[in-house]
């Protein structure tokens, strides 16, 4: 089904619209009159390479490539996606998380792409980074083009902004003086200059700026003075300064940033003007925390790592988690996984049962850029995650074992996005609720519940589907159970049966376990064997 532009255009035109189409509706109104005179709209994001890429470095990307998406639907103005690596910057302290620490602490102060790779891989510590983060991105998909700001510096790309901005450099320091504090101000300058004696980017107080030349002169580390031009690479803006000046040098029209950054923007579209640009139409994020509820840092490595999410669960459910609520901070930790992997999957299921009105506002339409794949009627991560419990599954092939039985149609090579899930199972229930698991033994009230279900699977056909199952678990709960007390049903169920304090609908579970793998589960239930595991 393809829909159409005046479908998008309505459904963006809405105020409940998904996020997307709002941000993308807003950059069309920028253009209502004409097209940017460089004849494309440019969405930039940017990348600071000092640490591992983690996720949230990840989520730019992923988010703003939906609002370019949204955009292209709206308006026939070619788009540009740049991601931009600041990898010029001087690294000012060691990252926890890193190999080789004393080598890089030799070379703190260094722009990034001059100190060693510490994991011995590629010719800088910058470059390696860059590649980690073009990894991820090259494998989801992206089309993007990268910029590193080593190289743009050096090529002399921002000269000419560079240059704008030494000639006005006074105006600069009015609007970055009254930010500082007192000592701050006494040494402050937009422009470190990076020392032809130490290589280092310094924080250097500068004594003289010569416009005519293009040159400023500044105190050295042992207080005599140096002259050096701003242009090709010889001196590098800092951060606030280099986001604004950067905006007016290549012209971008959109740009996310965390709500860390929502307190300088300001100063960026001031900067920005300064150097003669327009301030993009910005889209500030919340943060994402850990598991303890702090921010999560790349130098602290405290937050899941690309390479994890990929080793529990396909990268769609990573988009799916990207999309939803970007404005509400959230924890990013392994137990965020497999409900972002079932609600991907009900989201996708959702779609195709959808008016095209509203398939635009639906999760899969922006993660997968307007085409989202049928759905298969596949089973959910946290089901798979309890037959894997109750199989001690160590191999996905236990896990196939009992696919194969419920859907005989349906293989590795067939379905082989089913086959992620099996195998990010396996690694999920391993390393997260293998050790954690704790059987109980039924209480005598809760025997008698257990015996029936018991007695009811033996006797049931087994071509009973999975819903008429559910509904006749839930019917022996209400024999057993007060009305507001059948929660604690199917708590029973879990905590005797699985170990865990939560589960799956036990129809879908039984259908895919099985009748009689299910009774005898029940039986050493009964017989207090699943609790001497614990």
């Amino acid at each position: 089904m393809t829909i159409s532009r005046d479908i998008t255009t309505l459904a963006a035109a809405q105020t409940n619209a998904a996020w997307p189409l709002l941000e993308a509706a807003a950059l069309v109104e920028r253009y209502k009159n004409a097209p940017p005179e460089k004849g494309y709209v440019l969405f930039e994001t940017g990348y600071g390479p000092s640490g591992l890429p983690h996720i949230g470095t990840f989520g730019e990307v992923a988010r703003t490539s939906m609002v370019r998406h949204a955009f292209e639907q709206l308006s026939d103005i070619p788009t540009r996606l740049i991601c931009f690596s600041d990898d010029m910057d001087g690294l000012r302290k060691v990252p926890d998380n890193l190999p080789n620490k004393e080598m890089i602490a030799a070379n703190l102060g260094k722009p990034l792409t001059s100190i060693p790779d510490p994991f011995g891989t590629h010719e800088s510590f910058g470059a390696h980074m860059n590649n980690r983060l073009r990894q991820f991105l090259d494998h989801f998909g992206f089309q993007y083009e990268f910029k590193s700001s080593t190289e743009t510096y050096k090529s002399g790309e921002f000269d000419a902004t560079l240059l704008k901005l030494l000639e006005n450099y006074d105006e600069v320091m009015k609007v970055m003086l009254p930010t500082l504090g007192d000592e701050r101000q006494q040494t402050y300058s937009p422009f470190l200059p990076v020392s032809p004696r130490s290589g280092k980017v310094l924080l250097a107080k500068v004594t003289e700026t010569r416009p005519e030349k293009g040159t400023i002169v500044y105190e050295e580390e042992d207080g005599t003075l140096e002259e050096v031009p701003v242009t090709g690479g010889h001196c590098k803006l800092q951060w606030k300064p280099d986001m604004g000046m950067r905006w007016a040098a290549l012209g971008v029209d959109y740009e996310m940033y965390g709500k860390d950054h929502l307190a300088s923007a300001e100063l960026y579209s001031a900067i920005c003007k300064i150097a003669g640009g327009n301030p993009p139409n910005q889209y500030m994020y919340e943060l994402f925390l850990d598991d303890k509820g702090q921010k999560i840092s790349k130098s602290k490595g405290n937050g899941l790592t690309i390479d994890e999410w990929l080793r529990y669960a396909p990268s769609e459910s990573l988009g799916l988690y990207m999309f939803q609520s970007p404005r509400k901070a959230k924890r990013l930790y392994f137990d965020v996984i497999p409900r972002a992997v079932d609600d991907y999957q009900t989201y996708l299921e959702k779609y195709a049962k959808e008016e095209p009105a509203a398939q635009v506002n639906n999760p899969a339409w922006h993660i997968h850029s307007g085409k989202p794949p049928a759905a298969e009627g596949l089973p959910g991560f946290n089901l798979l995650l309890n037959i894997a419990g109750v199989a001690n599954a160590e191999d996905p092939k236990v896990l196939w074992g009992f696919i194969s039985r419920y859907m005989p149609d349906v293989s590795p090579s067939t379905h082989p996005f089913l086959d992620q899930l099996v195998s990010g199972a396996v690694h999920y229930y391993h390393d997260f609720i293998k050790p954690t698991k704790k059987f109980r033994s039924p209480t005598d009230a809760e025997r008698a519940a257990l015996e029936e279900l018991a007695t009811y699977l033996e006797n049931v056909s087994a071509d009973t589907q999975a819903d008429v199952l559910q509904t006749e678990i839930y019917e022996i709960g209400k024999r057993h159970y007060a009305k507001e007390e059948l929660k604690n049903w199917f708590a029973c169920l879990y905590e005797t049966l699985l170990g865990q304090p939560q589960g799956p609908r036990m129809g879908s579970f039984v259908k895919l376990y099985g009748k009689a793998e299910t009774v005898a589960l029940i039986r050493k239930a009964l017989a207090g064997d699943l609790a001497k595991v614990a």
